[in-house]
């Protein structure tokens, strides 16, 4: 088996961060499990002991309340997530609701204690309680804060994630003009803070910046993929490769092609996941140090890509759920000492206020499974060298490791505040990288005064995996930047690649894993297409049409979505070397017959809050009134909704519309952050297009407690409408009950297609 093989089976097995979000079915196994009929694990590992005792990773005095905190079950945390006004208001919602409601509670004669905030995190946006996955799971008393929690989270505003988890994002001090590599990033809560980040500022619809996730698991960047969707951005891609030969990116800069350098870089590495022994309980049982032997080369390779792929000025965030230093500071100390200046390890100490941390350490040993222990690279035997690695070794010269300032990286520890074990260290990039021969000047500012995007040298030929062994070799010489950048763009000119269309790559160029991927085809300017949506919506003229893309080459397009320019740009330039899983949000899906009602497309609520700045027409503003009657009833007639919305629908003609709900700073008692939602105007009733978990989520910001729902009437019983007297009206007026032949309802109801892919309400076509 060839390293990059077995480099790849490692990174998808040695995984155990697979829960870190805390979501439902997240782990191996539930706590629940462990209940039925399975033996209870035991919680010692002499070894585990014996090994980090040794190491004085723990402070003197400390041991036993380290070891009591690994064998508690960690505390459930939340973060909440989206974009900043909607984050406040579910902030509000649940320290005025849900939180009053556990006080003073009782489950199996345990007091209930009520969730705190983080005290490091920032604004209040994560919490954490006492309260364990099983218990919130089996408790009726916390059923109706479950379902919130399960509710949230499925419609993206709230993630359950493990504290220590949301340290690295938060490190890296994003700003929504960079450009972010996540080397692994499944199954990608830490990505979607990164995307938070992207758009701090709501009322820019397309950052300059955006997030490329990547992980080696097919299987796994569909679930990167789910994460990722929740938060509706045109700035996200998620691609499919080996982090340790991560493809060399090329964008066009000014009709030139330049290598694609990153500004921040995360590299969330696989690892043997000692930290995580408070949730995955199977690691007690399996713990040895072969893991991190195994492991400490492919992070090594890992990283190095990665420093490679930063721009000078820029920052990369190194980190793992282990304690071992051979997965840790070794990692660190060699690659600090190949890049012979070029990367040093930045003070944080400052950045993150209220966490506590231990200092990296300076010196370590290597233990082999069966418990021998080497000092130093000159003691291992021959036999031992496929195993024992001169890298996993402290720097012998006291200068050089002094310089290095190992001190710097956080190693956090389960017992000081309640957390898993965690380990982040923070790199900045000075120079190119020693291998790497020239540096093209990229004009313009520097990534240091920007913090943007400045050239720096490339690393290893393309496609090969970046081997520490031939790095360290004097001879070892890198391919100039520019240099690769001709032969690309002359390969590209010699091709037969058609226009605007990034399909997958040749599998003779590159052997794939997993499903073979739709292409993404760019709207050509003069498709007949996108005169008839313009005209329609009133778009504006910045509007990007350049942008829009389609998932297919042949046949109607039913379905529209939309990149920033920038994610365009790569994907132009990279769909030869580069597996995309899924980029794009949807923005417009088919009506069939449409075309009979001036326009074939209507709005898709996944993308409004990225379309909606540019939409000048169809617009209906609604109170908060008028919100809770279309989000609880079917197709509520226009008499249902209050006189400004019918004044302003009557004159419009059937087909999308879009909703909006702006705040009234004058009654803060209402909701205080905007709602666009997409609707349709039929013939004497306006619907809306939104999904059911986004639908309950909208009432509970408005102060509703969904009761339950009456499917065949569609309708959503809440608090309010249970108290009132009289049921629902649900006659349909007999224009309706005639079933509109014509209408581009009849026939999307019958197309399985379009109900499907446009409708992930699963609700009946409007009327």
């Amino acid at each position: 088996m060839g390293r990059r093989s077995r480099g790849r089976r490692l990174q998808q097995q040695q995984r155990p961060e697979d829960a870190e979000d805390g979501a439902e079915g997240g782990g191996k196994r539930g706590e629940a499990g462990w209940e039925g009929g399975y033996p209870e694990i035991v919680k010692e590992n002499k070894l585990f002991e014996h090994y980090y005792q040794e190491l004085k990773i723990v402070p003197e005095g400390e041991w036993g309340q380290f070891m009591d905190a690994l064998r508690e079950p960690l505390p459930a945390t939340l973060r909440i997530t989206g974009y900043k006004s909607h984050a406040k208001e579910i902030l509000h919602c649940l320290k005025n609701k849900y939180f009053k409601e556990l006080e003073d509670l009782e489950v199996d004669g345990q007091k209930v204690e009520v969730p705190q905030p983080l005290s490091w995190y920032p604004e209040e946006l994560a919490w954490h309680t006492n309260l364990s996955r099983k218990i919130l799971r089996k408790s009726p008393q916390l059923e109706k804060f479950h379902q919130f929690l399960v509710s949230e989270t499925e419609s993206g505003n709230i993630s359950r994630q493990e504290a220590v988890s949301m340290i690295p994002p938060l490190l890296l001090n994003v700003r929504p003009h960079h450009k972010i590599l996540d080397m692994c990033a499944a199954p990608g809560s830490k990505t979607t803070q990164l995307i938070e980040m992207l758009h701090a500022d709501m009322n820019v619809p397309f950052p300059e910046g955006f997030v490329i996730a990547n992980d080696v698991d097919n299987k796994r960047c569909y679930l990167l993929v789910h994460q990722a969707k929740r938060l509706s951005s045109p700035c996200i891609m998620v691609v499919n490769h080996d982090a340790s030969s991560i493809p060399r990116l090329q964008i066009d800069v000014d009709g030139r092609k330049e290598i694609l350098f990153y500004d921040r870089i995360l590299c969330d590495v696989p690892c043997s996941g000692d930290g995580t022994m408070r949730k995955n309980i199977d690691v007690w049982k399996k713990w040895t140090t072969l893991n991190s032997l195994q492991l400490h080369g492919l992070q090594l390779r890992i990283a190095t890509r990665g420093a490679e792929q930063l721009a000078e000025g820029g920052r990369m965030v190194y980190s793992t759920c282990s304690l071992n230093p051979i997965e840790d500071e070794a990692v660190i100390a060699s690659l600090l000492e190949k890049s012979e200046g070029a990367l040093e390890l930045a003070d944080v100490s400052d950045e993150l206020p209220g966490l506590k941390w231990m200092p990296g350490i300076t010196q370590w040993k290597v233990m082999t499974k069966d418990g021998q222990w080497f000092t130093d690279w000159d003691t291992v035997p021959h036999s031992r060298h496929t195993q024992i690695r001169p890298t996993m070794f402290p720097p012998k010269d006291p200068e050089k490791l002094q310089a290095m300032h190992l001190e710097r990286c956080l190693r956090i520890l389960p017992h000081h505040q309640n957390t898993g074990g965690f380990f982040v260290a923070v790199l900045v990039k000075k120079s190119s990288m020693p291998w790497n021969k020239r540096q093209p000047k990229l004009q313009g500012k520097s990534a240091e005064t920007r913090e943007s995007t400045q050239l720096s040298p490339a690393g290893p030929a393309e496609g090969k995996p970046a081997d520490p062994s031939k790095l360290e070799s004097p001879s070892f010489t890198g391919t100039g930047d520019t240099e690769i950048a001709h032969t690309a763009e002359d390969l590209e000119n010699n091709g037969n690649k058609k226009d605007g269309v990034c399909g997958p790559p040749p599998s003779k160029k590159m052997k794939l894993f997993g499903f073979k991927e739709d292409p993404f085809v760019f709207i050509p300017e003069d498709d007949p297409l996108f005169p008839p949506i313009e005209k329609f919506y009133a778009l504006a003229p910045s509007f990007p049409r350049m942008n829009l893309l389609t998932r297919t080459t042949e046949g109607k397009k039913r379905q529209l979505y939309m990149v920033s320019k920038e994610l365009r740009n790569v994907l132009l330039n990279n769909s030869e070397k580069m597996k995309v899983i899924n980029t794009g949000i949807k923005v417009w899906c088919r009506n069939n017959s449409g075309e009979e009602f001036d326009c074939a497309f209507r709005l898709a609520q996944e993308g409004i809050y990225t379309l909606y700045p540019f939409i000048n027409s169809r617009i209906i503003t609604v109170s908060m009134e008028d919100v809770k009657i279309l989000l609880t009833q079917e197709n509520p007639f226009f008499r249902k909704l209050s006189s400004e919305t019918y004044s302003q629908a009557k004159d419009l003609a059937k087909g999308s519309v879009v909703l909006k709900y702006e705040p009234d700073s004058a009654n803060p008692d209402a909701l205080q952050c905007p709602i666009v939602l997409c609707g349709w105007r039929g013939k004497a009733s306006i619907r809306t297009f939104v999904p059911k978990n986004e639908r309950l989520h909208y009432l509970r910001m408005m102060g509703l407690e969904v009761l339950g729902e009456k499917k065949k009437e569609g309708v959503i019983l809440t608090n309010e409408s249970a108290a009132s007297t009289g049921q629902p009206e649900n006659e349909v007026p007999e224009e309706q009950r005639a079933g509109e032949p014509n209408s581009p309802d009849a026939e999307e109801a019958n197309s399985p297609d379009v109900t499907a892919a446009c409708d992930p309400a699963g609700v009946p076509p409007p009327r």
